[in-house]
This record gives C-alpha cells, sequence and structure tokens, in this order.
C-alpha cells in the first residue's frame, strides 16, 4: 500500500482518494495496484453500499498516468505490458463494481482520469472540472475498452472530438453530452455528492445491486450476457425480507429500513 492512495469509511459510504496532489493526481503504477486492494476491499465489505472516487486537493481528480514513470514503468515492451495489465484490472473492478460508483470529479479529469470516471456509473464534478483526452498529443495508444466506455456514455461522435480534437471541455459542456450527471459549485460538491451517496445508500441494496449488474449486462454483447443471472437476482429480490419491509413501511407511511437480506 502507498499513501498516495487513500481509503475511508463514512457509514454505508467507501471513499477511495487520490492522493498526490503535487502532481494533480497523476496516477503512479504503486498507485494502481493499492488502488486495486483498496476496491477488493470495499467490495467485500457488506456495510459498503456506495463507492465514491475523488482526488485529494483541491485542484485535480485525476489527471491521467504519472508520466514521470514512464521511462521505468512504461519504457519496454513488457513493462508496458505489465503496466497495461494492471490498469486494465482497476479498470474493470471500478466498472463491474456490484455497488454504485460515484466519481466526484473537480478540477482536472483527463486521459486515464477521464477513463477511470466513465468506468463509475455516475459523476458530478464542479463548475471548474475540465475533461480531455491528449493521447493525440503524446502518440499513446488507446484501448479498445477505454474508447467504447467513453462511446457508451457520450456517442461516438462526442468521444471523436474529444480524441482527436485532444481539447479540453469545462463542466457545462460535459453536462449536456452526458458525461457529467451534475454540476454543482466547487464550494458545494462534497456535501452534494455526499447527500446523493446517503440517497442510494438507503434504498434497498438488493435491489440496487441487481440493477447495477443488469445495467451492465445491457451494455455487453448479446453473446456474453449472464440472463439467468439477472433473473436470478430479480427474484431474489422479491424473495428478501426487505421486499417485506418495503411493503410494511409503504403501508405505514414511514421511511423503510433495508438490510440487504
Amino acid at each position: 500500500m502507498t499513501e498516495k492512495m487513500l481509503a475511508r469509511r463514512d457509514g454505508a459510504i467507501g471513499h477511495m482518494i487520490f492522493n498526490q496532489p503535487e502532481k494533480r493526481n497523476a496516477v503512479s503504477l504503486e498507485m494502481w495496484e493499492a488502488a486495486e486492494k483498496i476496491l477488493q476491499d470495499f467490495e467485500a465489505d457488506p456495510d459498503i453500499r456506495v463507492l465514491v472516487l475523488s482526488g485529494a486537493g483541491g485542484k485535480s481528480f485525476v489527471s491521467g498516468a504519472d508520466i514521470s514513470e514512464f521511462e521505468k514503468s512504461r519504457g519496454t515492451a513488457e513493462a508496458q505490458q505489465h503496466y497495461n495489465s494492471r490498469t486494465r484490472a482497476v479498470y474493470r473492478l471500478v466498472e463491474h463494481f456490484p455497488k454504485p460508483t460515484i466519481a466526484m470529479i473537480h478540477g482536472f479529469c483527463i486521459g486515464g482520469g477521464l477513463n477511470l470516471a466513465c468506468a463509475c456509473d455516475l459523476r458530478i464534478c464542479s463548475d471548474n472540472a475540465s475533461f480531455g483526452m491528449p493521447a493525440a498529443k503524446l502518440a499513446l495508444g488507446y484501448p479498445f475498452e477505454a474508447i467504447q466506455r467513453l462511446a457508451n456514455i457520450i456517442g461516438i461522435a462526442n468521444a471523436r472530438h474529444l480524441m482527436f480534437s485532444a481539447q479540453r471541455i469545462g463542466a457545462d459542456h460535459a453536462l449536456r453530452i452526458g458525461l457529467a450527471q451534475q454540476v454543482v459549485p466547487l464550494d458545494d460538491l462534497d456535501a452534494v455528492v455526499t447527500d446523493y451517496a446517503n440517497t442510494i445508500a438507503a434504498n434497498a441494496p438488493m435491489t440496487i445491486q441487481a440493477m447495477k449488474f443488469i445495467s451492465t449486462q445491457v451494455l455487453a454483447d448479446p453473446a456474453d450476457r449472464d440472463l439467468a443471472k439477472c433473473d436470478d437476482m430479480v427474484a431474489a429480490c422479491f424473495a428478501s425480507e426487505d421486499y417485506k419491509e418495503g411493503r410494511r413501511a409503504f403501508m405505514e407511511k414511514r421511511k423503510p429500513q433495508f438490510q440487504g437480506r
């Protein structure tokens, strides 16, 4: 583990924080490896119902890869292959995390940071957020999965604009094209995300997890969809104690207390 990656629990909300503010939270290989462990721990924790990803320091979410270590960690074909396998594992863990994920974005969200944000379910950003895909300015190859994530969210034409031009867009533009779900003043960002995450956490966990999994299957290739698991998860919701509690709470005009079983 490294102090450049932080994990924090706040009730039912887990926080994974990229903590290299002196480099605008550019991500090194050791940070990717620490992120993988944090994600695995939060996934295994039954008390965590929502995961929030953010960047420390107030100036950046994640500004991409730490280019200063490229010579060491990506200087040869073998090193590049290892690096790609580690980063791919983290992106996939986020994308297929069984609980809702929220990217809380302020400042720069660039390159690998944009890919990470797109792997999250939702993106809430401050009005000073800036998004970009600078690979074409650095002669970097960009993999299929990353382009697919971006195109699934904003459409292929908007994705091509970001990729081909390597230009940055602001928060309002991101909201218009569906990249961001909310834009709020910077000073309000933490409170808005916390309130929203708590709203999700108060809902029925089994239902939320079923909808999360089914939504990933909607985006999967038809031949790869696990429709039987979708059906099983829906049936489990109707067989749960939470389903009984939801009905009772509705009839008694009170807030339900869901236990995830």
